[in-house]
């Protein structure tokens, strides 16, 4: 959950192109994991993004369904570890929502503040989704910090509260520096500080950063928010009707 963009999405489009270019990919993707992205071409995350191209831009139909093969790859991804600080909902739930986001994304916030609250309510409340969030920062190393943050405000269990402080309205124009990661931290209610400071800064975190972009890049994602329903792609912050009629039929399938 300074320099960057303001909060709305017009804003955020026009200061932060959200597709990566190879500057901003991190120097840590290795060769094999971009040739696997290229050799699998598991999904084609254009079918969904907005005409414009910018991150989340609302107006674009969900994308058809994959082949049965690469649909079954990509739900493949779904961890559903119990255990998972980094996951809302039950393990053995029908639907899985994988997202791919990054804290300094306008389309990201917006996402997390008017759409995500709504298919909690109505879906992983009741057992029928279960939401697995990937950190998948594009804009930089403050991108990267509060993906790290975020991370270790996790292994206290504040996870969802880091996630909802950093996603506020406003909060991403004040920065992720560490004394800002820090206070999200404390307004989380992660209970030591201490630990936080060092889960954060620690190999662990890295590694766990590491794990979910090489993820995304090996599927082909190169924008925020994107996401996986059952394996269906959906590109950017679309209405909430997008995701309910995804979930759905993703429900429905599951049951067949």
């Amino acid at each position: 959950m300074s320099s960057s963009p303001s909060s709305s999405p017009s804003s955020s489009s026009s200061k932060n192109r959200p597709r990566t270019t190879s500057a901003a990919k991190p120097l840590l993707i290795s060769a094999g994991v971009a040739l696997a992205a290229v050799t699998l071409g598991l999904v084609s995350w254009q079918a969904t993004a907005p005409a414009d191209k910018d991150s989340g831009s609302a107006g674009s139909a969900p994308a058809a369904a994959p082949r049965n093969d690469t649909s079954a790859a990509l739900q493949a991804l779904a961890r559903r570890e119990a255990g998972d600080k980094l996951a809302l909902g039950r393990a053995d739930a029908p639907v899985v929502l994988i997202e791919y986001s990054d804290f300094k994304c306008g389309y990201c916030g917006k996402f997390a503040r008017d759409t995500e609250p709504e298919l909690v309510k109505k879906y992983v409340d009741n057992g029928t989704l279960r939401i697995e969030w990937r950190n998948f920062p594009i804009f930089g190393a403050e991108s990267e910090a509060a993906a790290k943050a975020a991370w270790a405000a996790g292994q206290q269990d504040r996870f969802a509260a880091f996630h909802a402080a950093a996603y506020a309205d406003g909060s991403k124009e004040k920065g992720f520096a560490e004394p800002r990661l820090l206070e999200l931290a404390r307004e989380a209610g992660v209970p030591d500080i201490e630990r936080f400071k060092a889960d954060m800064a620690g190999e662990q975190a890295a590694a766990a950063l590491k794990k979910d972009q090489e993820e995304g890049y090996r599927i082909g994602v190169t924008s925020t928010p994107s996401f996986l329903v059952n394996g269906k792609p959906i590109a950017g912050a679309q209405p909430l009707g997008a995701f309910t009629a995804a979930i759905a039929q993703a429900e429905a399938a599951a049951k067949q």
